[in-house]
């Protein structure tokens, strides 16, 4: 499930939910822009026991970011085979999707901040979300929040 938050004055947020324990989720929240061409915002991922953050993920916008790639996760609704993946530049977030019968996504979210500093950590959590509507409305939250 997704939903658009109402955060602060004109912050907004988006939190995905999985569909099989609602208590997992990741959080996009925090959007700020320097220009026209990259948003900068931070990715909450929460599980029982873990919340992890990273605060300043860099989306570029006119490249190939995570709005193209979970539009084309909702457009391939009636499956496909093996894990397709995408990471940010700097490979701070990382997304994996799979595709399990019965139509549902599995989205594994990972977070590592300094990827190549020594001592790193790294968090993961997985959404899974009905192929169809859920992952087209998922799609059209994140386009929605980076495009502010």
């Amino acid at each position: 499930m997704t939903t658009p938050d109402g955060d602060t004055d004109e912050q907004d947020a988006v939190t995905i939910r999985c569909q099989d324990k609602p208590s997992v989720g990741v959080r996009f929240c925090d959007r700020y822009s320097f220009d026209e061409d990259s948003a900068h915002y931070a990715v909450e991922v929460s599980a029982p026991g873990l919340t992890a953050r990273i605060n300043e993920v860099v989306a570029w916008l006119r490249d190939s970011d995570l709005a193209p790639f979970l539009d084309e996760l909702a457009a391939d609704y009636r499956g496909w085979d093996g894990e397709r993946n995408w990471q940010t530049n700097d490979r701070d977030l990382i997304v994996s999707a799979v595709f399990r019968s019965g139509g549902h996504i599995g989205l594994t979210w990972t977070l590592r901040p300094w990827p190549k500093a020594a001592g790193g950590w790294s968090a993961s959590v997985t959404t899974w979300l009905e192929a169809g509507e859920q992952m087209s409305a998922f799609a059209a939250d994140v386009r929605r929040f980076l495009a502010r």
